[in-house]
């Protein structure tokens, strides 16, 4: 019998899965030392804004701007504005889920997602941009030219269409979202930005029925 799943659904660009991050570390933590025999964690990725190159229409960036404000209000989420001033912002987050799938198979996942996140949260970098996820891929190890190809490869594009669909055969509502997928039944896990105990609660409840 396949062990049971708990699917992270994210995307690294999504700034609410930023303010997540703190409470999503420690119930990693949690869980691994609770339940590493009996449950895999695995990261999905959603797919939030296909391929553009246009730039970001002004009403869009108003709106991420006060999301952003929204989380640091909520959550005291640190946020780098000076983004919005130094970078030509486009609604485009599949480049960055692509890096994060080739750095997968580096065993580098978690590694580029974090790595993701501060360039675009905390730096003022442009994660849509192939260059900026080259340069992160080289500073985890992996060779930059190399990770180029894969990131532009069929194979790597195959491979988020093959994600996306997954996400969203899942109940989430969004980003982030957590699933625990056993004996082929999906549970949707309660996600609380700020204690990681509710779901916890909630996968122990799961796993003692199943």
């Amino acid at each position: 019998m396949a062990k049971p799943t708990l699917y992270y659904v994210h995307d690294p660009m999504c700034s609410w899965c930023w303010g997540y991050r703190p409470t999503w570390d420690m119930l990693q933590q949690q869980l691994q030392q609770e339940f590493a025999e009996q449950l895999d964690i695995s990261y999905l990725v959603g797919g939030l804004a296909p391929d553009s190159s246009a730039p970001m229409p002004e009403a869009m960036q108003q709106m991420l701007k006060q999301t952003w404000q929204r989380i640091h209000q909520q959550l005291g989420t640190q946020f780098n504005h000076d983004f919005w001033r130094v970078c030509q912002p486009r609604r485009s987050t599949y480049p960055a889920c692509r890096a994060t799938l080739v750095a997968r198979q580096y065993g580098q996942e978690q590694a580029m997602v974090n790595a993701i996140q501060h360039a675009y949260y905390l730096y003022a970098q442009n994660p849509s941009d192939i260059e900026v996820l080259c340069a992160l891929a080289e500073s985890l190890g992996i060779n930059p030219e190399q990770c180029k190809r894969q990131l532009l490869s069929e194979q790597t594009e195959q491979q988020l269409q093959n994600e996306i669909h997954l996400a969203r055969q899942l109940p989430i509502q969004g980003f982030p979202s957590l699933v625990l997928v056993a004996n082929n039944h999906a549970y949707p896990i309660t996600l609380d930005y700020q204690h990681w105990q509710t779901s916890m609660a909630d996968i122990q409840t799961v796993l003692a029925k199943i």
